[in-house]
Formats: C-alpha cells, structure tokens, sequence
C-alpha cells in the first residue's frame, strides 16, 4: 500500500511556515514508521514552499532525519489548498486519535 502523509500539522506541530521552528510528534512519527517497517510505501508531501517559492528541501531532509522518519520519498510543493477532499483522504487528527486502521493491512500496536 502507498500512503502520503503530510509534516506540518501531522507529525510535527504547524508552525504557520516557521518551519525550522517545527517540533516533530514523535508518537505519530512512530505510528508511520511502524507502517513503513510492516512493508507500506511511505511519501512525505508537503506543501514547503508552494506559496514563497523557497526551496524548503535540505531543511525538511534533515528534520526528518534527526526525528527518525522512515520513508521512501520526499515530495515539495503540493498544491496550496484549504481542505483537500479526496475519496481516500484521513484527516490526520482523526487517524492518530482514533488509531484509524488501514483497509488492506495496517500493523498492531
């Protein structure tokens, strides 16, 4: 299964593009690794620089690194939006809080 997951407000705190200031959450950061070790693609895409133009790359890498995030890929600038509706879209309050379980396999806690 490939799962895209968001960084700023989803596993780490928002920081309202004050990214260097990003505080990771290390609870939902494991939640995603152990989907990464249970053999799930994992893509961090992240909105970094959609509005400014920045290239926000080197920065996110080496958070990511620092906070232990397993993955696969990194993406930049997906597209600037208010609420992203999609048939397979999981607001990620509501997946780490309420331990939503993945259809096709997810991993037990």
């Amino acid at each position: 299964m490939v799962i895209i997951v968001d960084i700023d407000g989803t596993i780490c705190q928002n920081t309202n593009g004050k990214y260097r200031k990003a505080k990771p959450v290390h609870s939902r950061i494991s939640r995603i690794n152990s989907l990464y070790d249970a053999g799930h693609t994992i893509i961090y895409w992240t909105a970094r620089g959609s509005v400014t133009g920045i290239d926000w790359e080197d920065v996110t890498r080496d958070q990511l690194e620092r906070w232990g995030v397993k993955y696969h890929d990194l993406r930049m600038k997906k597209p600037h939006y208010d609420y992203f509706i999609c048939d397979k879209a999981i607001n990620s309050d509501r997946f780490f809080e309420e331990n939503i379980r993945l259809e096709g396999g997810d991993v037990d806690e």
